[in-house]
């Protein structure tokens, strides 16, 4: 019995030597873990679990009503085609971006990276704006385009624009630093071997960045789903035309329709709960390899 509890002990040893080595005390152990859950609790969960509260508050029927009035019909629908047309934009082009960024060296590759981080650093409000003063009636194609009767701003193209304008970061952003840990080697003897540059993309790279291919998808259809700034100013907020969800729900709010409001609330949160339980489930069943997979 006293053997078998040997390693155990010895196990923990290192553990409590290394947490004496930081200086760190049971005491600040329980203060940082108290003061992360509080925070958690108060900013994270609190609000979500009030945005369902509120729109379960005057019944099943309201909730119903609510979600299934024409204009949160035409705001969710528009919501799922921008996001089911951006996402997968975004993610040819950041693998495209990604695998040129981790595999090459090449003149200017300094400046792709920051366009790449460009959106990160300008407000979703200011390329919004930037579009319409690009496509818009008194934009700089605006002429052009009402001439050859193409619409843009105030209509789904804009939408779509600012949406991968907004989320173009998070797909290849997850990809590069997971592509640049795993450096060429598996590439080159794939190539060494005879296999033509599209196998080797499809049957090495692109598996073995498969899980953080799979996290940025995952990020990008979350923004993409609940972005607001860029497209309300691109949208023009037309009522069961180009009012996604965030947007419909903020016209909802300003007409004091609280319980429709967070009815149609409850809806993007259930999406961010659903695409939590995914990649949570997906992790708990395949923990060991993507743990692999993210630190090859």
């Amino acid at each position: 019995m006293s053997d078998a509890t040997l390693p155990s002990a010895s196990a923990q040893e290192p553990r409590r030597s290394a947490s004496r080595a930081r200086g760190e005390s049971p005491v600040v152990q329980v203060i940082l873990i108290a003061v992360s859950l509080v925070f958690l609790l108060l900013f994270l969960l609190l609000p979500l679990v009030t945005v369902f509260v509120e729109a379960a508050a005057k019944g099943w029927e309201a909730y119903r009503a609510a979600i299934t009035e024409p204009d949160a019909q035409a705001a969710i629908q528009l919501t799922l085609l921008v996001a089911a047309i951006a996402v997968p934009f975004n993610v040819i082009v950041g693998i495209a971006a990604a695998w040129a960024i981790a595999k090459f060296e090449f003149r200017g590759k300094d400046l792709l990276i920051s366009l790449i981080d460009l959106p990160f650093s300008v407000s979703p409000v200011i390329s919004g704006l930037v579009f319409v003063l690009l496509f818009g009636a008194q934009g700089y194609f605006g002429p052009w385009l009402q001439a050859n009767d193409i619409k843009i701003v105030f209509a789904l193209p804009g939408l779509i624009l600012a949406t991968v304008f907004v989320t173009f970061p998070f797909v290849a952003r997850e990809l590069i630093p997971h592509m640049q840990s795993l450096g060429s080697s598996d590439e080159e003897a794939a190539l060494t071997l005879g296999a033509s540059p599209w196998r080797v993309f499809f049957r090495v790279t692109l598996p073995n960045v498969k899980w953080s291919l799979f996290y940025g998808v995952l990020l990008c259809n979350a923004r993409a789903m609940g972005e607001f700034g860029a497209v309300a100013v691109v949208s023009g907020k037309i009522r069961g035309l180009t009012n996604t969800m965030p947007l419909h729900i903020e016209i909802l709010y300003n007409e004091y329709m609280g319980a429709a409001a967070f009815a149609v609330a409850s809806l993007l949160a259930g999406l961010a709960l659903v695409t939590l339980v995914l990649k949570t489930l997906l992790e708990w069943h395949y923990g060991d390899v993507i743990s692999a997979s993210r630190h090859h």
